[in-house]
């Protein structure tokens, strides 16, 4: 039966979920996470056709399986999923401030990203022989994040990502809508606007946002498919100045959370994962590094790290000291 409020009950992996009534499996795979065309699904004991998923619409009552192939104990098969599209890897890059393409290109290599975010800028008219990023990095092995960097209204940011979309099809982007030229802070009235708007017209925007988990959660409810709060000023390389508000923009976000802007060196990645962070998004960290390509390999190793110590589980901080060896039968 359909509840008072439009939802249905199912049973999804033994665990009992509310879902809104008239979802198909393929939306619900979705709204868990999932990609539809990489998982299996048995509904009431039988097997769905994976060409079937988005026609096949969920029942009341229903108990669903759902599975997928994952390495036994390899944490390199730990992915993430970001509107509707799985990553392994979990540090995204910039494309700015590297002293060429080859430079950026090579760091981005040792990185292992899988995402760059790529600024909007117009085409040099008079010389359209200029090199360009996409001659360096190719878009069909890496994903571009078209952003909004240098926008200062909400009509500016909705402007340049519709011109993103018309030049590449991208409707996976980065929005930032920042306040004032000094900090370079995000101007939340404006951000939450500018994702209104673009949720609307089809995009999926990921958001530069304030540290604060009540503005984290509004972007939330606009639309946001994943939330990206500073760690520090951009460009400032002081690491995450405030680890509480970090930690509790995660435990209250039900889509992705990536730390974005002011890491500084591999440390601050590694806290920013060890955080519950799903990713971290840095540029001028290993741009302006002294040996950029280096860099970009320790942020690497950084963001595994951090992201293998949260799974694993610190343990418990204690006031006073307690011994490693048991002090019985000392000499």
């Amino acid at each position: 039966m359909t509840h008072s409020d439009g939802t249905i009950t199912i049973t999804v992996n033994g665990e009992h979920k509310r879902v809104h009534a008239g979802l198909s499996i393929a939306d619900l795979a979705q709204s868990l996470g999932l990609v539809p065309e990489k998982v299996a699904v048995e509904r009431n004991l039988e097997v769905v056709p994976r060409s079937t998923l988005a026609q096949v619409m969920v029942e009341d009552g229903d108990e669903l399986e759902i599975v997928h192939f994952v390495g036994g104990g390899d944490h390199d098969a730990d992915t993430w999923t970001v509107a509707g599209r799985t990553f392994r890897s979990r540090l995204i890059v910039g494309t700015g401030k590297y002293k060429d393409f080859a430079q950026n290109a090579a760091a981005l290599e040792a990185s292992g990203a899988e995402i760059v975010t790529v600024a909007v800028r117009r085409v040099n008219v008079s010389d359209p022989n200029t090199p360009m990023l996409t001659d360096y990095i190719d878009p069909k092995k890496v994903t571009y994040l078209p952003n909004t960097a240098g926008c200062f209204t909400a009509d500016e940011a909705i402007r340049t990502l519709r011109l993103a979309r018309e030049a590449g099809g991208w409707d996976l982007v980065k929005l930032e809508v920042l306040g004032e030229a000094r900090t370079l802070y995000p101007d939340m009235r404006e951000t939450l606007k500018a994702t209104e708007v673009l949720v609307r017209e089809g995009f999926k925007p990921m958001v530069y946002c304030v540290d604060d988990p009540i503005a984290a959660k509004q972007l939330e409810e606009a639309g946001a498919v994943a939330i990206m709060p500073l760690g520090a000023p951009i460009g400032s390389g002081l690491g995450i100045q405030n680890r509480v508000t970090i930690r509790l923009i995660v435990e209250g976000a039900n889509v992705p959370v990536l730390v974005d802007a002011g890491v500084g060196c591999a440390s601050d990645a590694a806290v920013a994962m060890e955080l519950g962070c799903d990713g971290v998004l840095m540029n001028t960290a290993i741009a302006e590094a002294k040996d950029p390509v280096l860099m970009a390999a320790a942020m690497k190793s950084a963001v595994e790290a951090g992201r293998m110590s949260y799974c694993a589980g610190r343990m418990g901080q204690r006031r006073y000291a307690d011994p490693s060896s048991p002090l019985a039968g000392l000499i």
